[in-house]
């Protein structure tokens, strides 16, 4: 019995020391995109702003509501995402300003739930009479990226952004973060008519 307990044994140590086949751990596709060119979104509606030629397509459509409203989805296939836009009119009245922008800050705080981390930037352009805040939503949410921007008494445009895919943050993040900066480059090329 004992010769066999070594033999067991020095049978074990040399098949022990040799190389072990591990399986990879799943690794994700190093993403570059191209540097963005921006050109003016043509929309027949009471604002302007500049989009990324890397948007091929800009649907606008009018909401039905008892103000004026109006839908812009700006759609990246190649990214597989849209950014969606909706405005609505003020109309110089403050309560509407004020659920207006209630209804903006719920909006982001609903992804509490499962946000690791909510950012929030204020923005302003007093030129332009611009005024607003910039979200970043970090974590396995629906979207990513948030904003609101106002003039404080005519004009109010909230934008989102999504993909099509489940939420998974570490795969999204380069696509996230090169849209994250369309919306940015949005939000301080709007221009109220």
């Amino acid at each position: 019995m004992t010769k066999f307990f070594y033999f067991l044994l020095i049978l074990t140590i040399c098949y022990s020391c040799g190389d072990h086949v591990m399986p990879k751990p799943n690794a994700y596709l190093r993403l570059e995109y191209p540097e963005a060119q921006y050109t003016e979104a043509h929309v027949e509606y009471p604002f302007s702003f500049e989009v990324n030629k890397l948007a091929t397509k800009i649907t606008a459509k009018p909401i039905r509501s008892t103000t004026e409203s109006y839908g812009v989805n700006i759609e990246y296939p190649s990214l597989k995402g849209t950014i969606f836009l909706t405005y609505k009119s003020i109309d110089n009245n403050p309560d509407n300003l004020i659920s207006f922008l209630r209804d903006a800050q719920n909006f982001t705080q609903k992804h509490t739930i499962k946000a690791d981390e909510i950012p929030m930037y204020p923005y302003e352009n007093k030129e332009k009479k611009v005024y607003g805040m910039f979200s970043e939503v970090k974590g396995n949410v629906a979207s990513p990226a948030q904003f609101y921007v106002t003039d404080s008494i005519h004009h109010f445009l909230t934008g989102s952004l999504y993909f099509y895919a489940k939420p998974n943050y570490d795969s999204i993040l380069p696509a996230a973060d090169y849209l994250e900066k369309d919306i940015r480059h949005i939000m301080e090329t709007i221009k109220w008519k």
